[in-house]
């Protein structure tokens, strides 16, 4: 069936709708990794947005029953140039498209991605539909413009209910913002009692539970949207150890008296390299994000740079210079995407055996 992707800004791209057939609306963004479809689309910072996969087959290992970063998918719909009929992988159990018919997702192939994905990287990220191709893209893009971005997406993934993840380490409470399987599967490799809990936990009621550390978890939207979250970190830094991911990297930013600013269009991939400030160190990185610390913000605070994306220039690790407290603005746990930061989990592990000593 003949489907289109329509722009704010008039622009419109005719292709073939698959999975479900269903109309989407959101944000359009796209992802630059060549594989680790599965996982981007099960990453709940993607809720709310059209995922656009720059690489021009996707699905052609299929879908299979271990790589999910959530239970349920939060992205609105996925945009390829070609989706694979026939993947081949031994793990494989569904294609891709059986999968976004399971799960609810429009997807669309057979447009031009390449010219797509140069529009957003000089326009920026743009609102979307995919709708059928008997409506007027001007009209509709009219109706676009008049409606505003979701502001609610931390609150549709974040859990609703504490749980926990048992282990005879450190007790560590990681806070959900949209937190993907990846971070929780560190956590439990390295022997640590996890509490999940959500993302409007007080911190009173986070103390509460005893923790040796904090984990502030990715998420989806703008970090300003989530004022729950500064509350509570102001009423817990300083006492346990804390270590921030993506959007918990700038919730801690803004809890500390900087400020965050909207990006033009993000950094979603698996191949963005990042320099530690203090080695001239570079990794190569996983990222999924489209809000950035601002750097001229942090001149009155307590917070020094500790990474710096070498691409742009952008702020991508914070360190507190009187707390037990850091935050990076990429993915550690990778997933999708290369390990060459998986240390910081062990980095966090150390932090706080040296907080429990000073405190002895």
């Amino acid at each position: 069936m003949k489907r289109q992707l329509v722009l704010e800004d008039g622009t419109s791209f005719i292709g073939e709708g698959f999975g479900c057939l269903d109309e989407a609306k959101g944000e359009v963004v796209f992802n630059t990794g060549m594989t680790g479809y599965q996982e981007i689309l099960s990453d709940p910072s993607y809720c709310g947005q059209l995922v656009v996969l720059t690489y021009p087959l996707i699905g052609n290992y299929g879908i299979n029953r271990d790589d999910f970063e959530s239970i349920n998918p939060a992205a609105s719909a996925l945009i390829v140039k070609e989706a694979a009929e026939f993947p081949s992988n031994w793990r494989s159990v569904f294609t891709l498209d059986e999968y976004l018919k399971i799960k609810k997702i429009p997807g669309l192939k057979g447009i031009d991605t390449r010219k797509l994905t140069r529009i957003l990287r000089m326009h920026g990220t743009m609102k979307g539909t995919i709708c059928g191709i008997d409506e007027n893209p001007l009209e509709v893009a009219a109706r676009l413009s008049q409606e505003p971005l979701q502001c609610d997406q931390v609150k549709i993934v974040s859990t609703k209910n504490p749980y926990p993840s048992p282990g005879r380490g450190k007790r560590i409470v990681l806070v959900d913002f949209g937190m993907k399987h990846g971070i929780l599967r560190e956590l439990n490799e390295r022997g640590c009692d996890v509490t999940v809990v959500p993302y409007n936990s007080s911190a009173e009621e986070i103390l509460q539970l005893g923790p040796d550390g904090i984990m502030l978890s990715n998420g989806p939207g703008d970090p300003k949207d989530v004022p729950e979250a500064i509350d509570m970190l102001n009423g817990i830094l300083g006492k346990v150890p804390v270590f921030g991911i993506c959007l918990g990297h700038q919730l801690f930013a803004l809890a500390c008296g900087a400020d965050t600013q909207k990006m033009r269009f993000g950094h979603r991939g698996s191949n963005h390299p990042v320099r530690e400030t203090a080695t001239g160190k570079v990794v190569i990185t996983s990222q999924n994000h489209g809000f950035a610390v601002n750097p001229e913000s942090l001149t009155e605070t307590d917070l020094e740079v500790t990474h710096i994306a070498v691409n742009d220039g952008s702020i991508e690790g914070l360190r507190h210079k009187h707390f037990p407290a850091y935050t990076v603005q990429f993915h550690p746990e990778a997933s999708p995407g290369p390990e060459d930061a998986n240390s910081l989990f062990c980095k966090f592990l150390a932090m706080i055996d040296s907080h429990v000593q000073e405190g002895a």
